[in-house]
């Protein structure tokens, strides 16, 4: 019954004229000026809206420890003064008087700004986006203020127990260079950053042959085209900064790890990280796993033995695609009087993964029907669609990898998922995380030890 819902759902959604499938690629545009910049612009007047974003290959990836970090405090000196606003205060002045939402994200490889104004304010936006891309001033006292902002979201993330889990986890997975993997960064590497740092930052990265702009909604890309030429051509090009400081490669893991992480909780959870694949080097591995994990985060036998009988609370299983390897992530939660039955069943179920029996070919194909009514939905609202484009623009270098992505998904087969489970999961090294009250602990007698011994 739920299956026929959702096609009659599916139905509707697509024959609505909003943008269908046949369209996509009619709706996309791209043109790259002599600088460099790649200019990416959908078109869509669902809405008399227009969405603007500049993304850069910034994050996390590109910080030693010294910079760990200091991409998210760059992020946040965007909305500050610059060469054309001379403070925050006449900046955020400006945001109301084009009736503009904003915001920022900062990941692992990629850093984004956009904002969304009346179609009307085309060209304003455009200016407003210029100046702030290419002449930010770094005030001292603005730095200093917003470098607390930043402080304070560090301490809104050490608040939450699970956080502390993750930062553990990823200091293990990524045991070599896990400053590549930490987007929010070092508290003392924040608290001790100058405008010196935050000008290396620009020069390196925020430059026209390091970026792109997106434009969506309602326009037509002939005029933004030209716009772009008018306000952007004479931003400079630099050295393309992964030649000049080439991008270490994480290491395998040699061994599997196992870690205890106390915090003032009251259930216990299991985190399993493995090293994925990386979306330039094995390709179609990272299609293989988005239709694995939906499959294994739906009614499969996973969560059916695991949670349904009653060992764990919840469990999850995801995989995040990037260039530099993502990761592979199973987080379950129990009951400290369940803990060690739950992990050995955990476990024993990781044995099975590729039984053929496991999951079904019926399963298989409802899982990239799904992966594929998920990403069209996207395409109905440009300020959303928009930041999806940027960031596989960041992730995979360009646009081919997501113009494909549905049909790669729909060209998945049981032997490629097997292929991934076996080199990734089953084969693969992993670091286990434990969180657990000290009272737990002690009373169901956790201890390294007899963890591995376990193992």
């Amino acid at each position: 019954m739920l299956k026929k819902i959702l096609i009659t759902i599916l139905a509707v959604l697509f024959c609505s004229r909003l943008i269908l499938a046949s369209d996509l690629t009619d709706n996309i545009h791209q043109y790259t000026l002599t600088n460099g910049l790649d200019v990416i612009v959908i078109e869509n007047a669902t809405v008399p809206l227009v969405t603007i974003e500049i993304d850069v290959r910034n994050g996390a990836f590109t910080e030693s420890p010294e910079y760990d970090g200091l991409s998210h405090l760059f992020e946040h000196m965007f909305f500050k003064a610059n060469g054309s606003i001379p403070n925050q205060e006449s900046f955020l002045e400006r945001t109301r008087e084009l009736g503009m939402t904003f915001k920022a994200t900062t990941s692992e490889e990629r850093v984004n700004f956009s904002f969304t104004i009346l179609k009307d304010s085309l060209e304003a936006g455009l200016e407003f986006m210029k100046a702030a891309i290419t002449t930010p001033l770094f005030l001292k006292e603005e730095l200093e203020r917003e470098r607390w902002v930043v402080i304070d979201e560090y301490d809104r993330n050490e608040s939450n127990p699970i956080f502390h889990l993750n930062q553990e986890v990823s200091k293990k997975l990524w045991y070599k260079f896990y400053s590549r993997k930490n987007p929010i960064g070092s508290r003392d590497v924040i608290l001790t950053a100058d405008a010196d740092k935050m000008r290396t930052i620009q020069q390196k990265y925020y430059i026209p042959n390091n970026s792109a702009l997106l434009v969506a909604g309602d326009v037509k890309h002939e005029r933004v085209f030209k716009l772009v030429q008018e306000y952007f051509s004479d931003w400079q090009k630099r050295p393309d900064p992964f030649l000049e400081d080439v991008i270490p490669f994480h290491p395998q893991l040699e061994k599997s790890e196992t870690i205890i992480v106390e915090q003032p909780v009251n259930a216990v959870t299991i985190m399993l990280c493995w090293q994925g694949p990386s979306v330039s080097i094995n390709t179609k591995a990272t299609y293989a796993a988005d239709v694995y994990t939906y499959i294994m985060n739906q009614n499969s036998k996973f969560p059916r033995i695991l949670v349904s009988s009653g060992l764990f609370t919840s469990i999850s299983f995801s995989y995040q695609t990037l260039d530099h390897k993502g990761p592979i992530k199973i987080i379950a939660t129990t009951t400290a009087e369940k803990f060690w039955q739950a992990k050995r069943a955990l476990f024993e179920e990781l044995k099975y993964l590729l039984d053929r029996d496991y999951f079904t070919d019926e399963q298989i194909e409802y899982a990239k029907s799904n992966l594929e009514a998920r990403e069209k939905y996207t395409w109905e609202r440009p300020s959303t669609y928009v930041q999806s484009v940027g960031f596989w623009w960041t992730i995979t270098g360009g646009l081919e990898y997501y113009l494909n992505y549905i049909e790669n998904i729909k060209k998945v087969t049981r032997g490629d998922i097997s292929k991934f489970v076996k080199k990734y999961i089953q084969n693969g090294s992993y670091v286990m995380g434990i969180l657990v009250s000290s009272e737990d602990k002690e009373m169901i007698g956790l201890n390294l030890r007899n963890l591995y011994a376990e193992q």
